[in-house]
């Protein structure tokens, strides 16, 4: 139960220090409902720039994705959980958002990498639903970069970041 409570108080925590964030958000012309395919080492960035938008996110089943998801439904995150090695068909849950008109989210790169390669998740989530894949990219102020598989990237709380949408093209 102790546990429980502690990772309760980590997810608001970490929720707060999101909200914190200053972002400005640069979209190109004709940007509209479609698929956010960010690189998983952006991951907190990109919570703190689509919060409180309905945004539906695809986040992996694995402990960290627990912590995670919980951390993003405080910001107003719809979640299915799911990964390319496990939970792989749960992407299908994501296809009647897009129709209603909504924002999906999912790492393009997957939970576990390579960096900076899509998976073919997003891929064929955009193929299907015939809704664009946009291509989040960021540009941090303060900020940490951890030496994992991903550069991992934490900004600093109350730190400027500027979030890039261009439309991903896979050539």
């Amino acid at each position: 139960m102790f546990g429980v409570f502690k990772a309760k108080f980590a997810s608001l925590a970490v929720s707060l220090w999101l909200r914190s964030l200053r972002v400005r958000l640069e979209v190109p012309e004709g940007y509209g409902p479609g698929i956010l395919g960010v690189w998983h080492r952006d991951l907190l960035a990109c919570c703190a720039a689509f919060k409180d938008m309905n945004v539906h996110a695809f986040i992996s089943e694995s402990r960290d994705g627990e912590f995670f998801s919980e951390t993003v439904k405080r910001l107003g995150y719809r979640v299915t959980r799911g990964s390319d090695s496990h939970g792989a068909l749960n992407v299908r849950h994501l296809l009647g958002s897009l129709s209603a008109g909504q924002f999906v989210g999912m790492a393009l790169d997957g939970p576990r990498g390579p960096a900076g390669v899509a998976k073919p998740g997003s891929l064929w989530l955009s193929r299907k639903s015939g809704r664009p894949l946009w291509e989040v990219q960021v540009q941090y102020g303060r900020h940490v970069t951890l030496h994992t598989w991903d550069r991992f990237v934490i900004p600093f709380p109350l730190s400027t970041i500027v979030v890039r949408i261009k439309y991903f093209c896979d050539e």
